[in-house]
């Protein structure tokens, strides 16, 4: 979870391949109508995220029900999304990708072909809910190389 340019995809899909998960780009989930609208540089609200959220969680449970366990990248920005999330079969950890706001940014300015613009960062940061005492997960600050971080969450994840 995050805000974008955080550094979620490049763990997760280090994290699904170690462990052997079936892994999910959440932003593949959006309607082409949430696509355009970011797009345009205008944030989603919480009308626009509602199906794309239970999209997720229902894809997470197919899965599940047939015995694999996920790997999903999404931002989760609210605690209320994370329950959507959370209300998927199974468990649900959440992995906070936190790094700084400039480094993000220059993450963000350096992607090719996203439909998410630089310009939408602040609106996420600003909606961004940290993890709550009662939710399971951790936050990972992910400045360091992807390897030193994928062992950081690894490593997190055994508390689990």
């Amino acid at each position: 979870m995050g805000v974008s340019g955080g550094g979620k995809t490049t763990i997760a899909m280090m994290l699904a391949g170690k462990l052997g998960y079936i892994f999910a780009e959440g932003d593949e989930f959006h309607s082409q109508a949430n696509r355009d609208k970011m797009a345009a540089g205008i944030p989603l609200d919480d009308d626009d995220r509602a199906p794309w959220l239970e999209s997720i969680q229902a894809w997470m449970t197919s899965e599940a029900e047939v015995g694999h366990s996920t790997v999903v990248t999404c931002s989760a920005l609210k605690v209320k999304y994370r329950d959507v999330l959370r209300g998927a079969k199974g468990s649900t950890i959440f992995v906070h990708m936190a790094p700084p706001a400039d480094i993000t940014l220059e993450r963000m300015s350096q992607r090719e072909g996203h439909y998410m613009p630089p310009s939408l960062l602040g609106s996420q940061i600003d909606t961004l809910e940290e993890l709550e005492d009662h939710e399971e997960g951790f936050k990972v600050l992910n400045i360091g190389a992807p390897t030193e971080v994928f062992t950081e969450v690894l490593g997190q994840l055994k508390d689990y």
